[in-house]
């Protein structure tokens, strides 16, 4: 492993980018000497909210049962899983199985940690390859997406009611503006989002960033502008409230808790949050500028398998990963983290058995994109941040649109170069 002692130290810097459906703290880990075909083989993920007696802990033990070893799982929080696994790696302690927030996937992938699918023996072909996307640096591809969550657009049915306005309407940017300024003129308040300063906010802006047409290699495009420009627009016109500027998601899903928006973009992990609404709720897809849906950034985990000194390991590790990613796989981790979307489609179509409801969430899904995508790899959370940092400056008033997304520009390719 001395080969990736200094990629591993640098990339220790560049862990900025946290779950954004996150979860809270966890144990510790190892990897375990001893016979490749028996044993105990490492696990670590970031559900700490699933203790050892919960139905995700069972099933992970009894993919290590149907291989023949037993698994030793250890839950960390999201940021603290990516610092852990770029130490281990150092140390020379890494566990076999990792599940990891996609946009980390990269930034390990990167220091040479990680086995590839291929070196793994894995078959990738049915995943959505917009989602394998997230995990595929320099053309390889590192792990397999467990599931994924994105965004849309929810609805307050009873207040579009009120106003007039056909949901069915809303397929561009034109039309959502028109579907807000009758719901104004109706007296309810139009659309909430997150606009804080953090990858939230740039999360929940590129839909509308790359729903423009927009690249987050030319951060000052004139594509990109335009889409900063709307939401400007739509905070200075009053249908959008100024908390937009320090909304997290979570806070965005409370404001729309309290029935006076018609419209808040959030993910598939409040699907039943908005089924226990005291009004009716629905789902639009985030539509792109001219329209069509909008690509939105993907959520969730990849499970990937670091390399080990002792390649006879890979056989049941490859073993357990397949066991987690059947069609039948991928439902259960759909329903057990409300709502992933599977990455397969025989995934999704076994999982719309079960619940049709979820249909656009699998639309969303379908057209949806990955942070790192494109080759961006460990360049995004620089640009990223970059990026909010225009939001936040053209939201607050500090500057125009056009000015702060040049400043945004000359800041990510300072930090990129």
């Amino acid at each position: 492993m001395n080969r990736t002692r200094t990629a591993l130290a640098a990339a220790t810097a560049l862990v900025a980018v946290g779950a954004l459906a996150a979860c809270s703290s966890g144990g510790g880990g190892g990897s375990d000497d001893g016979d490749a075909a028996g044993g105990t083989y490492t696990w670590w993920d970031p559900y700490p909210q699933h203790d050892g007696s919960s139905d995700w802990e069972q099933r992970a033990q009894q993919c290590g049962e149907d291989a023949g070893v037993e698994i030793e799982r250890t839950a960390y929080d999201t940021t603290a899983l990516t610092n852990q696994a770029l130490l281990a790696a150092q140390e020379g302690t890494s566990p076999d199985i990792i599940l990891l927030d996609n946009p980390a996937v990269s930034t390990l992938a990167e220091t040479g940690m990680l086995t590839t699918v291929d070196e793994l023996g894995l078959d990738t072909s049915a995943i959505d390859e917009n989602l394998l996307d997230a995990g595929v640096v320099d053309g390889s591809a590192y792990g397999v997406p467990i599931g994924t969550n994105t965004l849309s657009l929810y609805y307050n049915a009873d207040v579009l009611d009120d106003a007039g306005v056909d949901p069915a309407s809303i397929t561009d940017w034109a039309s959502l503006t028109t579907a807000l300024e009758k719901v104004d003129g109706a007296g309810h308040r139009g659309i909430t989002f997150a606009g804080i300063g953090t990858e939230e906010g740039t999360f929940q802006f590129l839909p509308w960033f790359w729903g423009s047409g927009a690249d987050l290699g030319a951060l000052d495009s004139p594509e990109a502008v335009e889409a900063l420009e709307l939401w400007k627009t739509w905070l200075d016109e009053g249908y959008a409230p100024n908390s937009v500027i320090g909304n997290s998601q979570n806070t965005v899903w409370e404001e729309f808790l309290t029935g006076d928006f018609a419209f808040a973009e959030n993910g598939t992990w409040q699907v039943n949050s908005a089924a226990e609404a005291d009004f009716a709720t629905g789902i639009v897809q985030l539509p792109g500028r001219d329209g069509g849906v909008a690509p939105a950034p993907t959520g969730g985990e990849f499970i990937v398998a670091p390399a080990q000194d002792d390649t006879a390991r890979y056989d049941v590790t490859r073993q357990i990963v397949e066991c987690m990613t059947t069609p039948e796989g991928f439902v259960e981790t759909a329903t057990t983290f409300a709502y992933y979307i599977p990455p397969t489609a025989d995934g999704q179509q076994q999982l719309l058995a079960e619940n049709p409801d979820l249909e656009p969430w699998v639309t969303a899904v379908q057209n949806a994109k990955g942070r790192t995508s494109g080759g961006l790899g460990t360049d995004y959370p620089l640009i990223s941040e970059a990026l909010w940092t225009a939001v936040q400056s053209a939201l607050s008033g500090a500057e125009s649109p056009q000015e702060a997304l040049e400043a945004a520009q000359d800041a990510a390719e300072a930090a990129t170069s």
